[in-house]
């Protein structure tokens, strides 16, 4: 079986009420236009399956993205921008390989690293203006058999369709807050956080990393509210997430984007 040493990136997403949706593109040409890739896989032992990698997820089976994740190359991973948007991706032209119509939704986790010791078109498969997708053999025996090794494919942005509402995983110390945010629903990458505590305005979040966020305050002893803003321009403002009484390390559960 062939081996491939590409950092992995995954997919996640989740739905909810109460948004509201200014116009945009996204809907349209974003969630329908095919585009063509690549694809490759790593084997079910790789130690990557368990980790949340570059987007910050942790255990992606304990955070409910399991296997249908997807690492993104360089063109595509956006700088974590990328991270929780969801693909749909379908093998082509190699009929000897495909599973013939087949799909499967992939939520974007992680990033495939380039090598920039290897030419784009031999070896470095990840390399820039690569658009390659790595995913666990689990997902990408979906669409094609193993045996293909490196796959064209054709991907779409689609929907995040999710259970539950969005996670608020709080982190940090002293002043300094992060906020891993997770389960997203709808377009599932999230471009903007703003936090507001029970006696506070609303304070715009920083990106540390992936879809983590952060912001230096003094918001202790105060319930936490959230307005998260997606890359379809559709905004969701949940309120009391966290009690007064919150702490760091815990997981706040609030409402979804509707999908």
């Amino acid at each position: 079986m062939p081996q491939f040493p590409f950092p992995l990136l995954l997919l996640i997403l989740f739905p909810l009420a109460g948004a509201t949706r200014p116009p945009s593109s996204y809907s349209s040409a974003a969630l329908t236009e095919w585009r063509h890739a690549r694809a490759s896989y790593y084997a079910a032992a790789d130690p990557r399956d368990s980790v949340g990698g570059a987007c910050g997820y942790g255990d992606l089976s304990r955070a409910g993205y399991g296997m249908a994740t997807a690492g993104l190359s360089e063109a595509l991973f956006e700088k974590g921008a990328a991270c929780g948007g969801c693909y749909e991706v379908r093998c082509v032209e190699e009929l000897r390989f495909c599973i013939a119509g087949t799909s499967i939704a992939v939520t974007a986790t992680n990033f495939c690293a380039p090598n920039y010791g290897l030419p784009s078109d031999a070896g470095g498969l990840c390399n820039p203006p690569n658009h390659h997708f790595v995913m666990p053999i689990a997902a990408f025996e979906k669409i094609a058999i193993w045996k293909a090794g490196v796959m064209p494919i054709q991907y779409r942005r689609v929907k995040c369709v999710r259970e539950g509402g969005l996670r608020f995983t709080i982190a940090g110390q002293g002043y300094f807050y992060s906020v891993l945010i997770s389960n997203v629903a709808g377009a599932g990458d999230v471009t903007a956080v703003k936090i507001k505590g029970s006696m506070t305005g609303w304070l715009s979040m920083g990106r540390n990393w992936g879809q983590n966020w952060h912001i230096n305050a003094d918001l202790k002893g105060q319930a936490l509210s959230f307005e998260v803003t997606t890359s379809d321009g559709v905004t969701l403002t949940t309120y009391n997430v966290a009690p007064k009484d919150w702490s760091f390390g815990r997981t706040y559960i609030g409402k979804q984007f509707p999908f």
